[in-house]
């Protein structure tokens, strides 16, 4: 587990009840599902970003990865843990991350408007990555 797991986890509840809005990065105020897993690493201390030219619409699942990746995370063999991000298949054309934390996940969830921790739908197929240490 990440030694600052319980940080990204508190971090990310902050977030829970900012409304959503794409590219949204500012908690509080507006934020998407990057903009989440970029505050809940903040607020951890650690430094993370991944592509801003995703579109909510598209199957973003490759440039998500690659920009995870270059970010330092690592993708897991296993479900994702309280403190990772899942990276989750919310249809097969379109992809979406969320911050685990333990048996619920905070993610911007664009039909309610707001972001939320909730269990995922069981549909969702999920693909766990850990944040960078540094």
């Amino acid at each position: 587990m990440h030694s600052r797991h319980a940080d990204i986890v508190r971090a990310a509840r902050a977030c829970v009840g900012t409304r959503c809005r794409v590219q949204g990065r500012v908690p509080g105020l507006a934020l998407d599902c990057v903009g989440v897993a970029i505050a809940a690493a903040k607020g951890a201390g650690l430094s993370f970003g991944v592509p801003h030219d995703y579109c909510l619409a598209a199957d973003n699942r490759d440039r998500l990865a690659r920009g995870l990746a270059a970010a330092g995370c690592t993708l897991l063999e296993g479900e994702p843990r309280a403190g990772d991000l899942a990276l989750l298949a919310v249809t097969t054309a379109q992809r979406h991350l969320a911050v685990c934390c333990g048996d619920t996940f905070v993610h911007a969830h664009f039909g309610l408007g707001r972001v939320v921790e909730a269990p995922l739908p069981p549909e969702w197929a999920c693909t766990g990555w850990r944040f960078p240490e540094i």
